[in-house]
Formats: structure tokens, C-alpha cells, sequence
């Protein structure tokens, strides 16, 4: 009894120790988690459970206590919460802590390496924040960890190469960062990791062998860094992996013969975009991994045939476009034939190779759901196989430039949902099929050089979706359909030139209020042009040369404001030259000449500042040459042909006007005169003539040797070179004018590729500031090279034959223009018929090219001038920025990259504070790039004339989020793609809205910047795909 009661004050002291430490643990992990809210900014309310009056802290949103240990905190866990701060110390004291989780906040600073007091953390999610400095080494000491996740951050330096020492971790998730240096091979001893990101840093060097033994793993994405040298054999034995990207990369070398012999469970392997370039044959045991749903092998330089039995494969995708494929004989095509028996494939790309032969008629014969079969610029012949109309799903048909005869197939009016229809450029003969006006989504309608005869079909008026109509350099008759003038959404180009086509102009051509570029010329129309002409209100090129037009230039033609390059040469116009076209601001080409005009030379078009060009030959023009502006420059303009003239500058050895009389005495005194002086005139012009033609003989081979500004690795190009590309910068090779310039579509050979398809863009070197354009494009793009950034060839700096001055740059030509004339900019009558999908994958180039620009390009490049018009697209819908015409190049850190200037950028995306201040910086581009992503989702341009009174596309769009989100979205795409009532992809609108006017915001300090926009958005597209399995 005595020795009980000694035990059992020693009883009661250890159960007052054991009270006493777990009210101080409960106390710690209490205090520790209000420490932590204290130290954060809570606008959401997402911690408002979190209070001293709380005694149940376990209850508090997020937290998550041990069932053993009840006042333990095990998991914290507070997701897309808008969290703002650092994250403070006193998380250390959490040290029963498991998981981790403030995925999708907006904490900043560094990450505390305090966290590495946390021995039994297992799950440290951090991805989508706004983090800075270095992944610390300390997490090394976390060596319970599985998955670890840091991804779309502003982290930098380079990765710990301790963390290979983490044998537990699974998942390893460091991408979309601004990490450097090296892969450490130590990661090739984390042998249970099974998810490895490490894409969009700026990671260099060669991929480590060791990751090779990693034999669980099943993801590995590594797109766009700088990694070099070749892929580690071992790495296509490992039977686990599913995804395999290295896309858009400097990587090279052949694909050994087994790559897929080993690849069981593989379903996506990307290996193409700007950077790679793989070469050698594509190897045949790919067709060992069954189960690929992707096969990305673009843009690089595979040769040889492609091997059969690649079409034994089932894939969604196939992206083989961009490479040095061949096939010249049936047995070549043999791949495409086991392709027949696919029942998933979407997408068949194989433009831009050297397949040859013909064309294998059983590519109509593919059983799969497919909506695009890209086939152009190759060297097929052959016919169209008719069967083609059976694939009811098809939007994107393309066999433009190839050898293809025969004629279009009249079942090709079954494909409804075509989208894009190009068929230029081959030999392709007979009429244009009646059912072709059945395409009724059709946008993009290209049936230019082929040897197409007949009339144009009135049904193609039933195409009332469509932008660009080209039916030119055919053999088409007859007159022009009134109907085709009425077309609402036409809002690029018609072009029906170098045909036979005949009868008068409609009244109806005024009608195409949209129209940037109409060309009619060199065909047999006749009768006076129409007054309606000057109804079209966004004509930038008209063209109506080499036709039979009579009476009087329209005097309406000065109301077309923006109109750039006026062609009337060569009919039989007559009457005086309209005043009114002088005063057209922005014209620079004026030809007139060959035609009957009469009267004076309007004296206003020597103040026009912008007139390059000047054409008035062989008309029946009288009285005095101006002598300033355009006529100030015997290089720019011509008068050659019209004998009543006098005066002008020296060099047109003109007879002198009489200055004793008015102006119509003087015209009176050259007509009595003109027997005399004739002679003369027609002597000095003809000795004008031939000084022009020699200096053009010694101008002509002339190379770009003041071109500097780009490095040694552009080709060198003479301005002869581009002349002949261009077909002497032919107007019907136009694709586009600005305000320092215009862009024609030519055929270049390079060092690598004989007959490159580019666009060339030549700078008005006379107009104010094109030079200084000109430079900043050239230092903008010779420092960045991404795949959604334009990618220049080379340039010139030159002189013409003329001894002018001559710039030009030389892109790659993109096949589908503008982003801008496939949105609803223009007309609310206009309805968009890009996909959501497509929609999707615009943005996340765009945004992707942006955070490129602001965060991995060294100096910093600020575009300051995005929206659509400026992004363009190439045949498989990516999306490339550019004109960087206005760029900001800034060598200092992101967070010193404002720069004091002169902003010139464009109404309704330019950011409000450039107005105020002219403060350049990386998020004026953010808001820039917010209001063309409303944009391109709702169909409403920022310049829209409902924007009044205070609202704006801003505005609208924040007042409908997140439950209204369907009164805002463009309703032609909810009726298109019918998920009106789709709760998922309702919400991954909101989502995209919701990234446009966080970006968009008014205040430059509370947008979000575009790494995180890209991060989000690619997170959207993800889900989105997701959601539609």
C-alpha cells in the first residue's frame, strides 16, 4: 500500500508533463496558423474561418489535423484562393506538416527554406504563384518527399543537384520557370520518379544518359529550353513511358532504328517545332507503340520514304509537315493506305516535304473522324479522288501548290463544315463546281492559278461566312456574279484577276464595306465605274488595271480614307484627275497612266507626305508640273506621254510656263507652242529614260551589304532577287500594307531550300519613321527566336534601280494571314468560325510568345504594339507574333523594364497609362494581350462603337463573371460548338475571361503578368481536353 501511494504523485507528474505538451502543440500549431494568415493578404475571404475566437482550428478551411495526434496540423492545403504575401517563418513550426498545398495563389518572395524543418512533409505543391529567387537547396533535407511541384513561377538559377538525393519522389514538377544551366545527371537516382516537367526554362546542355534508368517513369516534358546534342538511346527503353517531349528544342540527330521497339505504353511523342532538327528516316518499329495518340515528328529534317508501317498505327494526330519526306511511286504511299483503317484519326499533316507521284486515291478512303488532311506545297500529281466528299467532318482541305489536274469534284459541296478550302496553285481545269456555294461555313475560299475555265457560280453568293474569296490567274468568263458583291463577311480579299472576265462593274461593289484588298484587273470589264466604289469603306488596295473602264474617275474614291495603292492604268478613263485623291492622306501609289485624262495636274498631291508612287504617262495632261513633294524626285513619279506640260523640276528638261499669264493662258501658250517644243521634250525625257535604264543594269545584281544590322547567319539578298521573288513586287503578290509599308508573298531559293514560299515586307523608306522601323524590327528579332515568334530569314538594305534607298525584310510566309480577318472585328453581321479549340491554341501561342519575350529573351523585348492584326497563322492554325516595328528592347532585370518613349501603339489595346506617362513596360503587353483574348472570345472589338459612356470590352467582361459568363462569350461560337448548356466548358470560358481581364485591369500594378497567363491558360486548354474525352 505504502509503495502505491509513492507511484502515485510520479503517475499524476507525467500526466500533467503529457497535458501540458499537447496543450502547447495544439497552442504552436494554433498560433502558427494565425501567424500565417497575419502575414497574408486575404481579399477572397478564403481564411475567414480562420480566428482567435476559434478554438477548433482543425475545422478552419484548409487544415487538415492527424487522427492519432488530434491537435497536429497533417495537411494545409488552400487552393486558387488569390492568396497575396510571402510565405512567413513560422510554417516551420508546423512540423507534423504532410502536405503543403497553395497551388494557384498569388504569393511572392522566395521560397522559405525553413520548409526544410518539415521531416515528415511528403507533398510540397507551390505551382502557380508568383515566387522568385532560387529553388533552395535546403529542401534536399525533405527526404520523405513524393511529390515536389514548383512549376509556372519566376524562379531562377539552377536546379539543386541535391535533389537527386530525394529517392521517395515521384513527381518532379520544375517547368515554366526561368531556371538555367544543366540537367543534373544526379536526377538519374531518383529511381521511383515517375512525372518529370521541366519545360519552358532556359535550360541548356545535353540530356543527362542517366535519366535513362529511370525506369517507372512515365511522363517526361522538356519542350522549349536550349537543350543540345542528341537523345540517349537507353531513353527509348523505357517501357513505362507515356509521354515523351522535347519539342521546340536545339536537339538533332537520327532516331535509332528501335525507337519504338521498347514503347509499349507510349502515347504521345513530340519531338518537332522550331529549334529540332532530327534528320534521317523516320524508323519503322514506331509502329511498335501502339498506343500513340500523337506522333509530333514536324519541323525538322527526316528524309526518305515514309515507312509503311508507321500506317499501322492508330493515331489522333499525325504531324509529319516541315520535313524532306519523299515518295514517287504508289508503293511510297503505302503507309497512307493502312491509315484507311484508322477509326480516330483527326488530323493528317504532310504539307511542306518533297511526295511525289500521284496521289493515291485511297486517301479517300480513311475511316477515322477526319477534319484535316493538309497536303500543300509537295510535288503531287494526279487528280483530286472524288471519294474525298464522304468525310462529312472535314475543315481544313489544303493541296495548294502541287501538280494536281483534272477537276475539282462536284460532290465536294458535301464537306458543311469546311472551313478552308485551298487548292491554288496547280493545274486543275473545268468549272468551278455549283455545289461549292453548299460550303456554307467555308472561310477561306483559294482556287487562284489553275486553269479553272467557265463562269463564275452564282451559288458561291451562299457562302456568307466567307473572307477571302481568290479565284485569280484562271481562265474564268462572263461577268462577275452582283451576288458576289453582297457577300457580308467578306472582309480580306477578292481577287479575280488575270481571267476573261467581261461586263460591267455593279453598283453592287459597294457593298464590300470590309474589303481591305480588291484586285480585278488585267480582265475585259467595261462601263464607267461605279459611284458605290467609294462605299467601301476599308479598302486599303484597289487594283482594277488593264480592263475597259470609260468616263470619269468616281469623285466617291476620296471618301476610301484608308486607302493605300489606287491601279487604274492602262483603260479608257477620261475627264480631269478628281482633286479629291490628293487629299487621301495615307495613298503611296497612284497609277493612272494609259488611260484619256485631261486637265491639270492636281496641284495638292505635292503635299501629300505619303505618295511614294506617281504614274500620270501617256494621258492627255496640260499646264505646270509641281515641283515639291512626290514631284521633287524624278524616281518617284512619271509623266512620260502627256505633251501640253511644262515646268517641274530641272531634270524633266520641260519648257518653261509662262509665268505673265493665269494658269489657263499658260495652257493655251504651250498648245500654240507644242509643235515647237516637242521635240525637245520627247528628246530630254527619252535621255531621262536611258540614264534610268543604265542605272538600273548597275543596280540590279547589288547585294545587302549595309544590311549589319543581322548577323552572319541570314542570307545575303539583293534587291534583284527580291524583285523577282515578288514578280516585281507584283500587286497581285500583295498580302498586306501598313503604315511603313507593304507585305508581298514571293518565291525565294536559300542556301537550304530552293523556292522557299516568304513574305517580304519593304519599308516605305520616304514616310516618317519607316527607317528607324525598319532597325527596330531588325535588333528585335535578330535577339529572339521562339516558336509563336515570327521567324525572319534575312533582310536587305539596298538601293533600287532608281538609286533609292531600299529596306526589306523576309519572313516566312503564313498561309492563313492574320488572326484579325478570322475574328468578328468588323461587321456584327460577321459571325467567327474559328473552333474553341483553335481559339484555345491561339492563345496559348501568343501568351507563351509574350512570356518568352518578357522573361527568357536577354535584353528584354516589349512588343508594344499586339492585337490581332499583328498575330498570324500558319497552315496548321499557330499562332506567330509579330511586328516588332514599335519594340522595346530593355537590358536591365523584369522588374526595371519600363522604358520613357514616345508610344505610338494602337487604339483600344494600347495600355491607359501609356497615354498619361509613355511608360513602355512588360505589362502594357499584358494588357495589350487581355484585351485581344476578350476579343477573340466574345467576337467584340474594343472599338466598337457600343463602347460608350465608360464602357469598355474590359468592363463587360468583368461584370459577367463568373455566373453570366454565357451573356458575353460570342454567341456564334456557342451555337457552332453547341456546349451552350456544357457546365465544364462553360466554366473553362470563364476561366479564359477571367485571365483577359485580370490582364487588362486598369491599374498596372494589380494585372497579371504573362507568365502567369500562359501558365493559366495552358491549365484551361488542359482541362478543356479533359473534359471533352
Amino acid at each position: 500500500m505504502a509503495t502505491s501511494l509513492s507511484v502515485l504523485p510520479l503517475l499524476l507528474l507525467l500526466a500533467l508533463r503529457e497535458a501540458s505538451s499537447l496543450l502547447l502543440a495544439e497552442y504552436n500549431d494554433r498560433q502558427a496558423l494565425l501567424a500565417f494568415k497575419e502575414n497574408l493578404s486575404d481579399q477572397t475571404g478564403a481564411l475567414s474561418s480562420w480566428n482567435s475566437n476559434s478554438s477548433d482550428f482543425c475545422r478552419w478551411a484548409g487544415v487538415t489535423c492527424s487522427r492519432r495526434h488530434p491537435e497536429r496540423v497533417i495537411a494545409l492545403m488552400v487552393r486558387s484562393a488569390a492568396l497575396a504575401g510571402s510565405i512567413p517563418p513560422v510554417i516551420g513550426n508546423l512540423t507534423f506538416l504532410q502536405r503543403l498545398v497553395l497551388f494557384d495563389n498569388m504569393l511572392s518572395g522566395e521560397i522559405p527554406p525553413i520548409i526544410s524543418r518539415l521531416p515528415r512533409l511528403r507533398y510540397l505543391e507551390l505551382a502557380y504563384n508568383y515566387f522568385t529567387g532560387e529553388i533552395p537547396a535546403e529542401l534536399c533535407n525533405c527526404s520523405n518527399l513524393v511529390h515536389l511541384s514548383v512549376e509556372v513561377n519566376e524562379l531562377h538559377g539552377a536546379i539543386p543537384s541535391c535533389l537527386g538525393s530525394l529517392f521517395q519522389l515521384q513527381v518532379l514538377y520544375l517547368g515554366e520557370n526561368n531556371l538555367t544551366g544543366f540537367i543534373p545527371p544526379s536526377l538519374g537516382n531518383l529511381t521511383s520518379l515517375q512525372r518529370l516537367a521541366l519545360l519552358r526554362n532556359n535550360l541548356e546542355g545535353n540530356i543527362p544518359e542517366g535519366l535513362s534508368r529511370l525506369r517507372y517513369l512515365q511522363y517526361i516534358q522538356a519542350a522549349r529550353n536550349n537543350l543540345s546534342g542528341t537523345i540517349p538511346p537507353l531513353f527509348f527503353n523505357i517501357s513505362s513511358l507515356q509521354y515523351f517531349g522535347f519539342s521546340s528544342n536545339k536537339l538533332h540527330g537520327r532516331l535509332p532504328p528501335d525507337a519504338g521497339t521498347y514503347l509499349p505504353n507510349l502515347e504521345v511523342l513530340f519531338l518537332g517545332g522550331i529549334g529540332n532538327n532530327f534528320s534521317g528516316t523516320i524508323p519503322a518499329s514506331l509502329s511498335n507503340a501502339t498506343k500513340i495518340q500523337e506522333l509530333g515528328l514536324a519541323n525538322n529534317s527526316f528524309e526518305g520514304k515514309v515507312p509503311p508501317e508507321i500506317g499501322k498505327l492508330c493515331p489522333v494526330s499525325v504531324q509529319m509537315g516541315s520535313n524532306k519526306l519523299q515518295a514517287n511511286d504508289a508503293e511510297d504511299w503505302d503507309f497512307l493506305r493502312y491509315f484507311t483503317n484508322c477509326t480516330r484519326l483527326k488530323e493528317l499533316d504532310l504539307s511542306d516535304n518533297i511526295l511525289g507521284g500521284l496521289l493515291p486515291s485511297f486517301i479517300a478512303n480513311l475511316s477515322g473522324p477526319i477534319t484535316t488532311i493538309s497536303m500543300g506545297r509537295n510535288q503531287m500529281s494526279g487528280v483530286i479522288p472524288p471519294g474525298i466528299a464522304n468525310y462529312l467532318g472535314l475543315e481544313v482541305v489544303e493541296f495548294a501548290e502541287n501538280n494536281l489536274q483534272g477537276a475539282i469534284p462536284e460532290d465536294i459541296g458535301r464537306l458543311g463544315n469546311l472551313s478552308l478550302l485551298s487548292l491554288y496553285q496547280n493545274q486543275l481545269s473545268g468549272g468551278i463546281p455549283t455545289s461549292i456555294g453548299n460550303l456554307t461555313q467555308l472561310i477561306t475560299l483559294s482556287l487562284s492559278r489553275n486553269q479553272l475555265n467557265g463562269s463564275i457560280p452564282d451559288s458561291i453568293g451562299n457562302l456568307k461566312k466567307l473572307i477571302t474569296l481568290d479565284l485569280s490567274s484562271n481562265m474564268l468568263t462572263k461577268a462577275i456574279p452582283a451576288v458576289i458583291f453582297s457577300l457580308p463577311s467578306l472582309s480580306n480579299s477578292l481577287l479575280l484577276s488575270d481571267n476573261y472576265l467581261s461586263g460591267v462593274l455593279p453598283p453592287q461593289v459597294g457593298s464590300l464595306r470590309h474589303v481591305t484588298t480588291l484586285n480585278l484587273s488585267r480582265n475585259n470589264l467595261s462601263g464607267e465605274l461605279p459611284k458605290a466604289l467609294g462605299d467601301c469603306a476599308s479598302l486599303v488596295y484597289l487594283d482594277l488595271d488593264d480592263n475597259n473602264f470609260t468616263g470619269r474617275i468616281p469623285q466617291s474614291l476620296g471618301n476610301l480614307r484608308g486607302l493605300s495603292m489606287l491601279y487604274l492604268k492602262r483603260n479608257a478613263l477620261s475627264d480631269s484627275i478628281p482633286q479629291v485623291l490628293a487629299n487621301i492622306h495615307g495613298l503611296q501609289q497612284l497609277h493612272l497612266a494609259h488611260n484619256n485624262l485631261s486637265g491639270a495636274i492636281p496641284q495638292h498631291f505635292e503635299n501629300s507626305s505619303a505618295l511614294m508612287e506617281l504614274n500620270l504617262s501617256y494621258n492627255h495632261l496640260v499646264g505646270e508640273v509641281p515641283s515639291h513633294g512626290v514631284f521633287s524626285d524624278i524616281s518617284r513619279f512619271s509623266i512620260v506621254g502627256n505633251d501640253g506640260l511644262c515646268g517641274g523640276i530641272a531634270e524633266l528638261n520641260l519648257p518653261p510656263c509662262d509665268t505673265r499669264t493665269h494658269k489657263p493662258q499658260k495652257q493655251l501658250l504651250l498648245q500654240i507652242l507644242l509643235p515647237v517644243s516637242g521635240i525637245v521634250v520627247c528628246s530630254s525625257l527619252l535621255l531621262v529614260v536611258f540614264f534610268l535604264f543604265k542605272g538600273r543594269k548597275q543596280l540590279d545584281g547589288m547585294n545587302a551589304t549595309n544590311s549589319l544590322m543581322l548577323n552572319e547567319k541570314y542570307p545575303r539578298v539583293s534587291y534583284h532577287e527580291l524583285f523577282e521573288a515578288t514578280d516585281g513586287f507584283a500587286p497581285t503578290n500583295l498580302i498586306g500594307t501598313g503604315q511603313y509599308g507593304s507585305v508581298y508573298k514571293g518565291n525565294l531559293s536559300l542556301p537550304s531550300t530552293t523556292n522557299a514560299v516568304v513574305a517580304v515586307k519593304v519599308f516605305s523608306i520616304q514616310h516618317a519613321g519607316s527607317s528607324k522601323t525598319f532597325m527596330a524590327e531588325c535588333e528585335a528579332l535578330r535577339h529572339v527566336k521562339h516558336r509563336n515568334l515570327i521567324n525572319i530569314i534575312t533582310c536587305c538594305s539596298s538601293m533600287d534601280p532608281r538609286g533609292n534607298d531600299f529596306r526589306a525584310l523576309v519572313f516566312e510566309f503564313m498561309p492563313k494571314y492574320s488572326l484579325d480577318r478570322w475574328l468578328h472585328t468588323r461587321s456584327h453581321e460577321q459571325i467567327p468560325m474559328l473552333s474553341l479549340s483553335q481559339l484555345l491554341n491561339i492563345a496559348v501561342g501568343v501568351a507563351d510568345a509574350l512570356d518568352y519575350l518578357h522573361n527568357s529573351s536577354w535584353p528584354t523585348v516589349i512588343h508594344c504594339d499586339l492585337k490581332p492584326s499583328n498575330i498570324l497563322l500558319n497552315a496548321d492554325w499557330t499562332a506567330y507574333v509579330s511586328d516588332f516595328g514599335l519594340a522595346k528592347l530593355v537590358g536591365e532585370s523584369i522588374d526595371q523594364s519600363s522604358m520613357s518613349f514616345g508610344i505610338r501603339g494602337t487604339i483600344g489595346y494600347v495600355a491607359p497609362e501609356y497615354g498619361a506617362g509613355g511608360q513602355a513596360s512588360v505589362v502594357g503587353d499584358a494588357y495589350s494581350f487581355g484585351i485581344t483574348l476578350l476579343e477573340m472570345f466574345t467576337g467584340k472589338a474594343p472599338t466598337d462603337n457600343m463602347f460608350t459612356e465608360g464602357l469598355t470590352l474590359h468592363l463587360l467582361a468583368a461584370t459577367t463573371l463568373p455566373e453570366k459568363i454565357s451573356d458575353i462569350i460570342d454567341p456564334a461560337l456557342l451555337e457552332v460548338e453547341q456546349f451552350d448548356k456544357d457546365a465544364e466548358i462553360l466554366t473553362c470560358l470563364s476561366s479564359v475571361v477571367e485571365v483577359g481581364v485580370s490582364c487588362s485591369k486598369e491599374n498596372p500594378s494589380e494585372r497579371m503578368n504573362m507568365k502567369h497567363a500562359a501558365a493559366k491558360l495552358h491549365r484551361i486548354r488542359e482541362e478543356m481536353m479533359e473534359s471533352s474525352l
